[in-house]
């Protein structure tokens, strides 16, 4: 490589590398890798030449390196920020070689990235794939680095901001010793619109995403759709709970909604009355917990005027408002005593009184109740009306927590990215694998509600025209349990940005490595009250070790506080 073409440190680039073996995930940054053997990709190329044709075949893989260069472009600056755009754009080559595709070795690198000038030319060796295709098929007579040169044409795209098409001129399943390849913008190529079908859907993919609406529109006959906005699921958790929610809807029965706080309990509720013959009507929704003892029972049956001192004028309670609608009573469980007995009374009767009225008003209302308390429990310690729960437990549904609902975590969190987006005028293309990942493993104690609350954080907290990534979701999850390589491509534990942070206030302080030290064993004694077991355990010590270290700083110490001339005398 010329020596104005030296890589620069890949350190950056290995500590994105990291295998995480307790969880079986391999990730590039924010993205999940994945380690294949190349005769398995080998198998791979042969089917897919021998299925649809060696045309057909090369459109795919070279549109699946196009998609995984533009993913590793996403890098390129963020990762060097400070240093020159060609450290930069160097990014790429040096992760095709981490990635193991071949040995990268820039020939002629000239672009500027404002005027959108590219010539690039590199030398791979040891291209898998020119191997992979020249042991299936011997010594061909076209190129067949198709996956590398759609990676190269990726980035390198995504890198300038326009279409730069990348062309071997040389390659090794071919004959040669090694590949070559070259890339400029794709209008300075002679047939440069002839490969432009190698960046854009084909007939063959166009087939397949017809094919693929189909399924989707079968599909969409017996799945759960989105009612609304407010339901979103396909996992068999939330089917089942559907699939009882709409077999109760065209009903009028009194339906229970059972579940922890934040799995939507409410929007449920909104769409069992969307899907009801009462859908025209009102959808009145109370919050039992929320409203004080005393106003309980003006706030449901209504107050007539002067019921009380502050009733200046005849009120409907929420009974009335919901006529000929339905009424959700949430947290049905929090209601007293003494309102669960008017309430008994309301549905067994079919009529309300207002507070301080005489006369009754019927009401024509469906009744749907819901709480995270365990009615038949409250029952039992005699918080809550054994004939009111008799009442309200006519059809009982259990919604389920979130935790339950692993598939359906990506899709509820990609329809509230999108309302968020809207609400906060955000631009943003997802969520960084990682941290799909990790909302797939949160444990969720507030469900869906929780779920919404992080993804408006993330939302908020993402670059603009970025992905949200996992430290925008959950700042304080730590990189345990991963592995990167080393130097000489070993598996280790490579130190954290931080310890970089930390060796270098080291380096920048002035310290010697003995005053350190002491420093440091004088800090842990310090800190266990002079314990020296405990202190030695701090540090990673025995106890004999810590005292040999104090000892050993201390002689130190006291030879420093000598003349020149008497430490002389000392030397042997």
């Amino acid at each position: 490589m010329p020596s104005h073409f030296k890589y620069p440190p890949d350190k950056d680039l290995r500590r994105l590398l990291r295998f995480e073996p307790d969880s079986g995930a391999i990730w590039l940054g924010e993205l999940r890798m994945l380690l294949m053997h190349t005769s398995a990709l080998a198998g791979l190329r042969q089917d897919l030449i021998g299925s649809v044709g060696a045309s057909h075949a090369k459109r795919i893989l070279t549109r699946m390196g196009y998609a995984s260069g533009l993913s590793d472009a996403a890098y390129a600056i963020k990762l060097r920020p400070n240093e020159s755009l060609q450290a930069s754009f160097l990014v790429g080559p040096q992760l095709h070689m981490l990635e193991g595709a071949a040995r990268v070795t820039p020939t002629k690198l000239d672009f500027d990235v404002a005027s959108g000038q590219f010539h690039g030319e590199f030398r791979w060796d040891q291209s898998w794939e020119a191997h992979a295709h020249r042991q299936k098929y011997g010594t061909v007579d076209e190129p067949a680095c198709w996956t590398a040169l759609g990676y190269a044409s990726g980035y390198t795209s995504a890198f300038m901001g326009r279409l730069i098409l990348f062309k071997e001129t040389r390659c090794a399943a071919c004959g040669a010793d090694h590949c070559q390849i070259e890339g400029r913008p794709i209008e300075e190529w002679p047939d440069g619109e002839e490969h432009r079908l190698y960046f854009n859907e084909d007939s063959l993919m166009e087939k397949m995403v017809a094919l693929q609406s189909q399924i989707e529109a079968l599909k969409s006959t017996f799945e759960p759709a989105t009612l609304g906005g407010h339901l979103i699921g396909n996992s068999t958790a939330f089917r089942k709970a559907y699939a009882l929610m709409e077999k109760a809807a065209r009903t009028q029965v009194t339906v229970l909604l059972t579940g922890e706080t934040g799995v939507g309990k409410e929007r449920f509720a909104r769409a069992l009355h969307q899907l009801s013959t009462r859908q025209k009507g009102p959808f009145v929704a109370v919050n039992c917990a929320a409203l004080p003892a005393e106003l309980i029972e003006a706030e449901l049956f209504g107050v007539e005027k002067g019921a009380y001192t502050g009733a200046h004028a005849s009120r409907a309670g929420r009974f009335e408002r919901a006529d000929g609608g339905t009424l959700l009573l949430d947290e049905v469980g929090e209601l007293p005593l003494a309102a669960q007995a008017k309430l008994l009374r309301a549905l067994q009767e079919g009529e309300i009184e207002r507070v301080g009225g005489e006369a009754a008003r019927p009401i024509n209302i469906r009744l749907l109740a819901a709480t995270n308390v365990d009615l038949e429990k409250a029952v039992r310690e005699g918080r809550f009306r054994r004939d009111l729960w008799y009442r309200l437990n006519v059809y009982p549904i259990c919604l389920p927590p979130l935790r339950e609902r692993v598939a359906d975590i990506a899709l509820l969190a990609d329809a509230m990215l999108a309302r968020f987006c809207a609400l906060h005028d955000k631009r943003l293309s997802g969520f960084a694998e990682r941290a799909l990942q990790a909302l797939e493993k949160h444990d969720w104690p507030g469900n869906v509600r929780e779920l919404e609350n992080l993804v408006e954080r993330g939302v908020i907290l993402a670059s603009q025209g970025g992905m949200i990534q996992l430290e925008d979701l959950f700042p304080n999850v730590p990189d345990a349990g991963q592995i990167s390589l080393d130097a000489h491509g070993k598996l280790a534990n490579l130190p954290r940005s931080h310890d970089d942070d930390l060796s270098e206030r080291i380096l920048n302080s002035g310290s010697s490595l003995d005053e350190i030290e002491t420093r440091a064993l004088n800090y842990a004694v310090a800190h266990a009250r002079g314990n020296l077991s405990e202190a030695a355990r701090m540090l990673g010590l025995s106890r004999a070790q810590l005292a040999y270290r104090q000892k050993r700083s201390n002689t130190n110490a006291a030879e420093s506080k000598l003349d020149p001339a008497d430490r002389s005398e000392r030397l042997p």
